[in-house]
């Protein structure tokens, strides 16, 4: 049993891992990634890519923001996570009291992806076609 959870644990530090990891530190034939533009990616290059006053100021407060909600999405996943852990210490475990906490806990992971990519479009819409040309072609070039 201390081995599922251990690995369940490992499960649910690497979902969060990957939900927190930027697109643009994901692997590049990442067509999703590839067509947004991170807001580290976007700040990294602001000159290059004229971003104005106003821009600038959009991404920080969306930015803000989106990291504000994500803190409580986050917090909500692992109370969900600390349910399901539980629940799999149970002799005998309730199998469909696991799935349906198992469920839980993926609706709170696909709600924090969904804001994630909900706060990329919007930085993606603050850019200009041309600035998001430049930004893709920036993106090309080794670090």
């Amino acid at each position: 049993m201390k081995t599922v959870r251990v690995l369940f644990g490992l499960l649910v530090l690497i979902a969060a891992a990957w939900a927190q990891k930027p697109p643009e530190q994901r692997p590049p034939d990442d067509p999703i990634a590839q067509a947004l533009f991170p807001p580290e990616l976007v700040m990294k290059y602001r000159l290059e890519i004229n971003l104005d006053e106003g821009q600038s100021k959009a991404i920080k407060e969306s930015i803000q923001k989106a990291q504000t909600k994500f803190l409580d999405m986050q917090w909500d996943m692992q109370s969900e996570a600390e349910k399901l852990i539980r629940l799999l210490k149970a002799h005998p475990v309730d199998e469909a009291a696991v799935l349906a906490q198992v469920d839980q806990v993926l609706n709170r992971e696909r709600e924090i992806k969904k804001a994630q990519i909900s706060l990329l479009i919007h930085i993606k819409n603050l850019l200009s076609e041309a600035q998001q040309n430049k930004l893709s072609e920036l993106r090309q070039r080794p670090s």
